[in-house]
Order: structure tokens, then C-alpha cells, then sequence
């Protein structure tokens, strides 16, 4: 019960139920978006999350309680569900919301794997998630500010008129996924390899699915802005604001970087092994 209680009372890791916060504080401005949803609140709930599992308790006691049984279980539920309910979002920043409750615990059940891999697998999202959705969610500011479209059904065409946004936005999805070389791969691949060191086919089956679910959601964004015509009525001059440009290309380049050279986030993860 304690365990229990730990693991649903830090909400803002967004494991379902207690999930409803997160899209609701979408209202907030693009840059306050940005810092709660890959920065700071969320990250804050998931590090605390994994201090109560592997130092609180500890792997031994989880395994002893099977404790981790009903974390995995709890992750699961809500990676699959946060993914088909984002692809049932036509406003970009609520579907971004609902990836990140999403996205969220693929930390929780890297720590519930208790098995060396899962464990530096679910860390490393943290700094791997964080990057990549601050991109998106700064590319979702940057479109706003230039064109003040924000539902998803009205960006068709947009790369050709927001290169560099719509660039940093195709380059962090891909992350997201977990296509290499961007850094979520290496989260991903992982997690797979925790999930085969615990003999789970159906944890492999979850990771399976819900990278197709987040190639679904985010997929056809990029395929709106890159290969449908924009409608006659938005052929008017677009600029993008550099202000807004440098930092999302910066984040973008970022994730790439952490894909390609992994090695000091999984060293600093590496910390919390026996």
C-alpha cells in the first residue's frame, strides 16, 4: 500500500488516473508549456518516481512485494492509452500533452524492469524526452507566432514557408519514435534490452506498439507541412522569428548529439547501478 501510494501520490509523473493535470496546463503560454512538460514539473515527478523505487525500496524489495508487476502494469496502461488518446488530438499542443504523459513513463517502467538495461534505459529518457519535447513544443510556439495556426489540420504546406522550425520539429519526432540517430533511440533500444533481460514478450509487445502509436500521432504532422499543398488563403508572406528559431534549432541539434554520442548521460545514469 505504501508503494502504492508513492507511485500514484507524485502526480506529476502522469501515470494514469492522475494524469488530467498535464493537458490542462497546455492553457499556459508556449515557453511556460515547454518548461512544464519536458522540463522541470514532469522530470521533477519521474526522478522522485525512481527515488522511491530503486533507493526506498530498493530492487530486492520490489521483486520480494512484486511491486514491480503493478508499476510495469500502471506504465503500460498509460503509455498505450496517453498514445491513442494524442492521436485523437487535432490541436497541436494537446496532442504533444497527451505524448508526454505518454512519453513519461517510459521511465517508470525503465526503473520497474529492475534489470540493469531498463534501468539506464528509463534515466536516460529523462534528458533524452526532455530535449526532444522542448523542440517540439518550441516549434509549436514558433508557428504560432508566425502564422497563429494552432490546430494540426491547418498546417499543411508550413515547411515550405518555416523550414528551420518545421526541420527541428521532423528532427525530434523522429526522437520520439526512437529513429536513429536521434537520442530517443537510445532510450528505446534500452528498454528493449531490459525488457529481453526480464524474459518480457509482452513488455517488448508494449514498446512495439507504442513507438508505432507515436509514428502515428506525430507522423502526420510532418507529412502535412512537407507534402500537402498550403490552401490558397495561406500563400501570404510567412516569416519565421529568429528569437524563436535559434533555440529550437539548437535543442533539435541537441538530441541528435545525445543520439550520436550517448556516452555522458548513460555514464551519469550508470551511477545508480550496484
Amino acid at each position: 500500500m505504501v508503494f502504492v501510494l508513492f507511485l500514484f501520490g507524485f502526480a506529476k509523473n502522469a501515470v494514469m488516473p492522475l494524469h488530467s493535470w498535464l493537458p490542462a496546463a497546455m492553457v499556459a503560454p508556449t515557453p511556460v508549456s515547454a518548461l512544464l512538460h519536458a522540463v522541470a514539473v514532469v522530470k521533477t515527478g519521474v526522478f522522485a518516481t525512481l527515488r522511491v523505487f530503486l533507493f526506498v525500496f530498493g530492487t530486492d524489495a520490489m521483486r520480494h512485494l512484486g511491486s514491480d508487476k503493478f508499476a510495469l502494469g500502471a506504465a503500460a496502461v498509460t503509455i498505450l492509452v496517453g498514445s491513442f488518446l494524442a492521436l485523437g488530438q487535432d490541436n497541436l499542443k494537446a496532442r504533444l500533452a497527451f505524448s508526454t504523459i505518454s512519453q513519461l513513463s517510459y521511465i517508470v517502467l525503465g526503473a520497474a524492469l529492475l534489470t540493469p538495461s531498463g534501468i539506464l534505459g528509463g534515466i536516460a529518457h529523462i534528458t533524452n524526452h526532455a530535449v526532444s519535447k522542448i523542440t517540439l513544443f518550441l516549434c509549436a510556439g514558433s508557428i504560432y507566432v508566425s502564422t497563429h495556426k494552432t490546430e494540426i489540420s491547418q498546417m499543411s504546406g508550413l515547411a515550405r514557408q518555416m523550414p528551420w522550425t518545421m526541420a527541428a520539429f521532423a528532427v525530434a519526432s523522429l526522437s520520439l519514435v526512437g529513429i536513429p540517430p536521434a537520442s530517443g533511440f537510445v532510450s528505446k533500444w534500452y528498454l528493449t534490452l531490459g525488457s529481453v533481460e526480464r524474459g518480457s514478450t509482452w513488455l517488448l509487445g508494449v514498446l512495439l506498439a507504442s513507438s508505432l502509436l507515436n509514428a502515428a500521432y506525430l507522423g502526420p504532422i510532418v507529412y502535412k507541412a512537407y507534402f500537402e499543398e498550403a490552401p490558397d488563403s495561406a500563400h501570404g508572406r510567412i516569416v519565421e522569428v529568429p528569437w524563436m528559431v535559434i533555440p529550437l534549432v539548437l535543442t533539435a541539434l541537441a538530441s541528435l548529439l545525445l543520439g550520436v554520442y550517448p556516452n555522458p548521460v548513460m555514464s551519469l545514469a550508470g551511477r545508480v547501478l550496484p
